[in-house]
């Protein structure tokens, strides 16, 4: 009997959080992303999740990979990071994703500069978790992980 095929998240990140572990940790912690994502995919494999990775300074890189996640993988964590409060083409990109997308942000985004509350991914995405540091991408997993499983079911 052939094995199952593991649902596959991806997990994108926007910009500047290549510069995690040395840009202001006192906001987002003194991991670099490299540690995270080590981690993250600990996590993907003890779900059973497969999970992929994606980082750019660039809306429009995110824009199309978000666009080739289309049908390839069955959800997306995403932290856009500062596009979060002025992208509609992401927003847009992830609206046509067609699985459930979690919104991700290390800091509280609403304990903030006021502008950093609004966001245009919020309104499409399946959850928000904010504030929680590099365990918002954890529980974005966990929950992805359940919502799947409850779709096969």
């Amino acid at each position: 009997m052939p094995k199952a095929k593991k649902p596959k998240i991806l997990v994108m990140n926007g910009p500047n959080l290549n510069m995690l572990g040395t840009r202001e940790p006192h906001l987002y912690g003194s991991d670099t992303l490299e540690a995270i994502n080590s981690q993250i995919r600990a996590l993907a494999v003890e779900l059973g999740l497969g999970v992929e990775f994606f980082q750019s300074n660039s809306q429009g890189a995110l824009v199309d990979k978000i666009q080739q996640a289309h049908g390839a993988f069955a959800g997306i964590v995403i932290n856009p990071a500062a596009y979060t409060h002025t992208s509609v083409a992401i927003r847009d990109a992830l609206a046509f994703f067609g699985g459930p997308v979690v919104e991700v942000h290390l800091s509280n985004i609403h304990r903030r500069e006021d502008f950093r509350s609004i966001s245009y991914v919020s309104g499409i995405a399946a959850g928000v978790v904010a504030g929680l540091g590099k365990h918002g991408y954890f529980a974005a997993l966990r929950f992805l992980a359940a919502t799947l499983s409850q779709n096969k079911a």
